[in-house]
């Protein structure tokens, strides 16, 4: 099975670098990346309200992101505090990178 790529948004990339802790982002960046293999891990929840939408939690923080299984693409749509995470999530639009860039 080939793997997925992976992409970020400029927002869920700011949001990542701003981590307080340097363990803290290590630790969410480990969970994206193991997003490439396995984009449905055990864990992971579909929002209800939103067709598209995934949440995989990491420790105090989430990760939101999409699938698009035709392209093979799993794009980080936000990462952040369990209690903020879910503000403003309907706008999706903007530039994306790959993670390793």
């Amino acid at each position: 099975m080939a793997g997925y790529d992976i992409r970020i948004t400029a927002t869920a990339a700011k949001e990542l670098a701003k981590l307080p802790r340097k363990k803290e982002r290590q630790a969410v960046t480990q969970g994206i990346r193991g997003l490439a293999t396995d984009p449905r891990p055990p864990g992971c929840a579909k929002l209800s309200g939103h067709s598209d939408l995934y949440r995989v939690r990491q420790g105090r923080y989430r990760i939101l992101y999409e699938i698009q299984d035709a392209q093979l693409v799993v794009l980080v749509i936000r990462v952040a505090d369990r209690k903020n995470v879910y503000r403003g999530i309907s706008g999706r639009t903007g530039r994306t990178r790959k993670l390793d860039e």
